[in-house]
């Protein structure tokens, strides 16, 4: 179909014995199945192998990740006990009250 357009856009018939090949470098076109390989390859680019549904796992190491940057500790500070421990119990109100 797309050759046929082309034969049509520029006036020339297949009686006029003109290769398709010939018509499409005139007009600077590709051929259409080119096209397609060429769009079906960008969108396999995006989405190699099979990925499972919904989001990513959270693992026990991303937790501790998280919990280490929002607490400003490093895993080298763990050897000072008494600064670990510190700032590891911000969150337990229980530690204030057995200080008192």
């Amino acid at each position: 179909m797309e050759t046929k357009m082309l034969r049509w856009i520029s006036g020339i018939t297949r009686l006029d014995h003109v290769r398709n090949d010939d018509i499409r470098e005139r007009y600077g076109v590709v051929p259409i199945a080119e096209k397609l390989r060429e769009s079906r390859l960008r969108w396999y680019g995006h989405v190699p192998g099979a990925r499972p549904k919904g989001r990513p796992k959270q693992r026990w190491t991303n937790t501790l990740h998280n919990d280490l940057k929002i607490t400003g500790l490093h895993p080298d500070k763990a050897l000072d006990r008494d600064l670990w421990r510190q700032r590891a119990r911000r969150a337990d109100p229980a530690t204030l009250r057995d200080k008192r």
